[in-house]
């Protein structure tokens, strides 16, 4: 946070998972519409009219169907993401590995992040088919669908998709913390508590945009295979190769709702980048009050 954090108070780094924490509440409550809307497109290849059309069709009480795990898992994950980051680089730092480049060493504590931030998979996978209107009427809510997944198919049906979360959350982490580093170096000094939520708003909301574009046909793999419910696990190519079939062979189909998806990533980590920073300042500011 420009000219924040050179003169950084010492406190508890359990803040690091609160303000973290705040941020992926603050972020699913606002943009979870925006996100089902764009998942409908991902997984079904529909063109944006004829997703809006399936969920006003649903209505209202089913718009929100499935928020909690969404809510949980993206809480956890964010506090995660930037709580295991701050502890792995403070264990990884230069002054306990003075030969190590320091950027080498950001990258490795956010690549750490992302795995650990994999745990969570169980939640993503029971939120993917909640969101699938396929399973509408088979699942009535998240706890009913965990207990079938636990019943009919065992633990190891919590993580199918695994190896797609491990590679995107881990890839994506390096990036993030990377650019977001960057940005930060061309803050203005001594920000007000306003501008400092802007600042981050923008350099957030771009970075996270960026790397969700990158990131989107991994995604789209990595949601058909959590949308199989039981049967065998293929392989990430095998299902990128049924996917690029059933489009045509068309690489540009499979960035179809690419646009909603990086509108929603500018508000979302826009949302999370300025909501984590600042509530990192003002803790920052009780604490040396």
């Amino acid at each position: 946070m420009g000219g924040l954090e050179k003169n950084q108070p010492s406190w508890s780094p359990l803040s690091e998972f609160l303000c973290g924490f705040a941020a992926g509440c603050n972020n699913i409550c606002i943009t979870f519409p925006l996100n089902k809307l764009i998942f409908r497109q991902m997984l079904h290849g529909l063109p944006v009219g004829k997703a809006v059309a399936e969920l006003e069709k649903e209505g209202m009480f089913l718009l929100y169907r499935g928020i909690l795990p969404p809510l949980c898992q993206k809480a956890a994950s964010v506090s995660i993401m930037f709580g295991c980051y701050n502890y792995y680089y403070s264990k990884l730092s230069v002054q306990n590995f003075p030969s190590v480049n320091s950027q080498f060493l950001r990258s490795a504590s956010a690549g750490l992040a992302g795995v650990s931030e994999a745990v969570l998979t169980p939640f993503e996978r029971v939120q993917t088919l909640l969101q699938d209107r396929h399973y509408n009427s088979k699942f009535t809510n998240s706890m009913h669908a965990t207990k079938y997944i636990w019943r009919n198919h065992g633990v190891r049906e919590f993580y199918r998709g695994f190896s797609m979360i491990v590679f995107r959350n881990s890839t994506a982490n390096v990036i993030f913390f990377a650019s977001r580093e960057k940005a930060q170096s061309y803050f203005p000094q001594n920000s007000t508590s306003l501008s400092i939520y802007f600042y981050n708003f923008i350099s957030g909301g771009l970075i996270g945009a960026m790397i969700s574009t990158i990131f989107y046909p991994v995604n789209i793999v990595k949601a058909r295979m959590q949308t199989q419910l039981g049967g065998p696990f293929l392989q990430p190519h095998h299902v990128f190769t049924l996917i690029y079939n059933e489009r045509g062979q068309q690489a540009k189909e499979l960035f179809r709702g690419i646009h909603l998806n990086y509108t929603r990533s500018i508000l979302s980590w826009g949302i999370i980048n300025a909501t984590y920073e600042l509530c990192k300042y003002f803790l920052q500011s009780d604490s040396t009050s």
